[in-house]
């Protein structure tokens, strides 16, 4: 692959995450954006653990924990708001080291990533630049670098900027995702919402979570994100005028506020939103990639949105600076959309049956959605599932699925995030997996790594790592190990119970191969 810098093109959370993730590995970015300053309102308001780890990695996470708060769950009521089923997410941090629901400011994230940017020696930031052309995009690695063609939104200015790929992290409305010819596939959901963001002047008295209020005539959605921000959504019907619904927002927000008129609320936005499902019909062509809101777009039920195009850039990330480094063949970039298109669609289908349940407004749907609560509020398996926030695993891509006849736990499934526990050093120092591993790829076990073992991790920059159920006591420099820290429990016990098992670990932590002491895994994209 040519030496040049990559091409970010959008610096939303997706944009500056990715510009984040290649410059951490060394590799030199072009950040556009098409905006002079960042959007000064908030569009998500929620992450879930697994991407917290993901914000993690890129050094914001800490920050992002005090300028965020933890939520309780969801609760599903009817229309006269009472609770029909609830569904609690512990506050505390969950095996993947963080909350399991975090509800957030979307500026404070972003005024975090851009702080990142900023200081970062290996991003170059242009704001206030749209792009207009590309060249050179269906070229393949080896041909002269990417062409992006550029005006500044100011004076019109043209600038052309090079580079060997381009991602184009640019939104619903892609200009890139346009520029090579690829369509959003329409997934059959399009529905408008009434969107209310407001600030009260006193806290009010509301439960700590999300609230659903499954009303066949006004669906709508509560929460309290941070502070004194507060946000709700209605559902329109067919054909209505949003106007009438907004003049009467004192009445409209009485059953959470207490009283029929705003006062000690300060309306900071509301707006008409169109939650559509969609998926781009290609992820990738040539050296061109589609992340975030330019590659698919989710409906809110879930409060996935945010959360997918942080996982496509974590997913693309290690990939690039792997075939960069000569570590792994170009083709490994092909497994970006085979691997996180699927995905996409997975999450897409969740939320729009989660939202049928939730506020299909027709008296067959909410017959069948009123036997479905009432089966999920009987069912420990049901309301654990929901509340969840666990992500489908990976079924194709840079991955080396065992045997048929081999079992691996169910704790340690290929395409799956390996668990990020809390781990005990030699030196007695307390840290998580995800610092241990410090962003490369590991060869975990619960025994003495192996010389051929520890050849094939030295040949490849593979980190390897011993886990035990006991404290760690060695202090060898051949490998790193750790302990699990006593009195928690997480998955990776599985791990620790069985020291014929060799978890491979790829940069974005999914698991990507799991082997017994026989037959070590082999990684799927090195070059041998």
């Amino acid at each position: 692959m040519d030496s040049s810098n990559v091409i970010v093109v959008g610096a939303g959370p997706v944009g500056c995450t990715s510009a984040l993730l290649l410059a951490d590995r060394g590799i030199p970015v072009t950040l556009i954006e098409r905006h002079p300053q960042p959007h000064p309102l908030p569009r998500a308001v929620h992450l879930d653990d697994e991407v917290a780890r993901t914000l993690h990695r890129v050094g914001v996470s800490d920050a992002f924990l005090a300028a965020s708060r933890p939520a309780s769950g969801l609760r599903l009521l009817d229309a006269r708001h009472r609770v029909m089923a609830e569904f609690s997410r512990a506050t505390e941090a969950t095996d993947n080291g963080f909350p399991g629901a975090n509800m957030f400011h979307q500026p404070d994230l972003e005024a975090l990533l851009f702080e990142r940017v900023d200081r970062h020696p290996l991003v170059d930031l242009h704001s206030g630049v749209k792009v207009h052309a590309i060249d050179g995009a269906h070229g393949p690695l080896t041909a002269p670098p990417v062409r992006v063609h550029t005006r500044r939104v100011a004076d019109e200015a043209a600038r052309t900027f090079t580079g060997s790929l381009v991602l184009g992290c640019d939104g619903a409305n892609s200009t890139i995702r346009g520029l090579v010819g690829v369509h959003m596939q329409d997934l059959r959901f399009t529905e408008r919402w009434l969107v209310v963001d407001i600030r009260a002047a006193t806290p009010l008295d509301s439960w700590d979570g999300v609230e659903q209020v499954c009303d066949p005539a006004r669906a709508a959605t509560f929460m309290h994100v941070t502070g004194d921000w507060y946000r709700w959504e209605f559902q329109l019907r067919d054909g209505e005028d949003e106007t009438d619904l907004i003049s009467a927002l004192g009445p409209l927000l009485q059953p959470w506020t207490g009283q029929p008129d705003l006062a000690g609320l300060e309306v900071i936005r509301s707006a008409v939103y169109t939650f559509r499902a969609r998926l781009a019909t290609r992820f990738q062509v040539g050296r061109v990639f589609l992340l975030g809101d330019a590659a698919h777009l989710t409906p809110p039920f879930i409060g996935q949105g945010l959360a997918a195009g942080l996982r496509d850039a974590d997913n693309l990330a290690w990939k690039i600076a792997s075939v960069r480094s000569g570590r792994a063949t170009p083709d490994l970039l092909t497994t970006y959309q085979a691997e996180r298109r699927p995905h996409a669609r997975a999450m897409i289908r969740k939320a729009k049956l989660v939202g049928w349940a939730m506020t299909g407004g027709q008296d067959r749907a909410a017959a069948v959605r009123k036997l479905l609560l009432s089966a999920a509020v009987r069912s420990a398996r049901i309301r654990e599932l929901v509340a969840s926030t666990v992500t489908p695993p990976l079924r194709t891509g840079a991955l080396r699925h065992p045997p048929r006849l081999s079992h691996p736990p169910r704790t340690l499934r290929v395409g799956a995030l390996i668990p990020n526990p809390l781990l005990c050093l030699a030196n007695g120092k307390q840290v998580r997996l995800d610092d241990v591993l410090d962003g490369s790829p590991a060869m975990v076990t619960a025994r003495p790594p192996e010389a051929d073992l520890l050849a094939l991790c030295r040949r490849h920059g593979i980190t390897p790592v011993r886990i035990t159920a006991e404290a760690a006591t060695s202090a060898d420099a051949a490998w790193v190990d750790a302990g699990l820290v006593p009195g928690r429990t997480t998955r990776l016990q599985a791990l620790a119970d069985d020291p014929s098992l060799t978890v491979l670990v790829r940069p974005d932590r999914v698991i990507a191969a799991v082997a017994t002491q026989s037959q070590p895994p082999r990684p799927p994209w090195i070059v041998f």
